[in-house]
């Protein structure tokens, strides 16, 4: 370890970093070791937190018929919209990339403002909506496709698919804009000198040459899509009650319940918040590890 003194620019930029790091340890890390805490005790926001030990982890698998179902339900979430959202925004990056600055310009501000759009839920219950003036419903019945409407967002076969794809469309987000950046960073010349070396088409290009060189995006955009596939239950609970389909935004049979959205309601209608930290702490848990096995293999393959 170096021993030398720092230097007064060093100093500035510790200072600089003490803010931000007092409401990262404010916001995040005593949060999380409270939850950690809460996860062993039977806590009802009323009376002083009672110590349980594990009851709480073994109730999840146990005696919690609803948290299985929406861990099954986050799982295949998570496996759509992970993996299809982060070849979408890769795939979405690369072929902006190749356009001019100013229709580049205006393309990414068209795929990134779906992000950002938090009124999106009521034009999607309209699109979804499960009367014959529905736009989907009106659609197939005025084509020939179906004879009555269907209930898109109350029946259990149609709510994880409709789910599924609003995310997708919805995340487009940070990720792209990272990828996107990782493009537009990589030196033109390695492609040319790629070339003379023999590389003879763009999909030699993208694999031996650009993600390589975007080692850093490509994890970071993996990092967030993981995230927010195991996160999920906003787009659920908003569109369902942006609907009508549901006051508190639990759908038919628990099929769009997901692990967040279970928590929310055990911890808020319930009022059981150690169950729910321990609810937190698995998916915080989960979280990690799939993190860690999909960064050990980027860093493997774009080393």
């Amino acid at each position: 370890m170096n021993k030398e003194k720092l230097k007064p620019m060093d100093r500035e930029h510790i200072v600089m970093l003490v803010p931000f790091m007092g409401l990262f340890v404010l916001f995040i890390v005593i949060p999380v070791l409270l939850a950690v805490i809460l996860s062993f005790t039977d806590f009802d926001m009323v009376r002083f937190p009672g110590f349980v030990g594990f009851d709480n982890y073994v109730r999840m698998f146990l005696d919690d018929d609803v948290f299985l179902v929406a861990f099954k339900n986050t799982l295949v979430f998570a496996l759509f919209t992970g993996p299809l959202s982060y070849i979408a925004c890769l795939f979405l990056a690369w072929l902006v990339n190749e356009l001019s600055p100013r229709v580049r310009t205006i393309f990414t501000f068209c795929l990134y403002v779906p992000s950002m759009f938090t009124g999106a839920y009521s034009v999607w219950a309209y699109i979804f909506s499960g009367d014959q003036y529905g736009f989907i419903n009106n659609f197939l019945m005025n084509a020939g496709f179906i004879s009555e409407p269907v209930q898109w967002l109350t029946d259990s076969t149609y709510i994880m698919p409709v789910v599924i794809l609003i995310q997708l469309w919805l995340s487009l987000g940070t990720a792209f804009l990272s990828f996107l950046a990782g493009f537009q960073g990589i030196d033109k010349q390695q492609y040319e000198a790629a070339a003379i070396d023999g590389i003879s088409n763009r999909f030699q290009e993208f694999w031996f040459i650009t993600v390589p060189n975007m080692g850093p995006q490509l994890l970071f955009g993996a990092v967030m899509q993981i995230g927010a596939s195991f996160a999920a239950g906003a787009v659920g609970q908003q569109l369902l009650v942006a609907a009508g389909a549901a006051v508190d935004g639990v759908a038919t049979d628990y099929a769009a319940t997901t692990i967040v959205t279970h928590m929310t309601d055990v911890g808020t209608n319930y009022m059981e918040m150690g169950y729910a930290c321990a609810i937190a702490v698995f998916l915080f848990v989960m979280m990690l590890t799939f993190n860690h096995v999909i960064q050990n293999f980027l860093r493997k393959h774009s080393a």
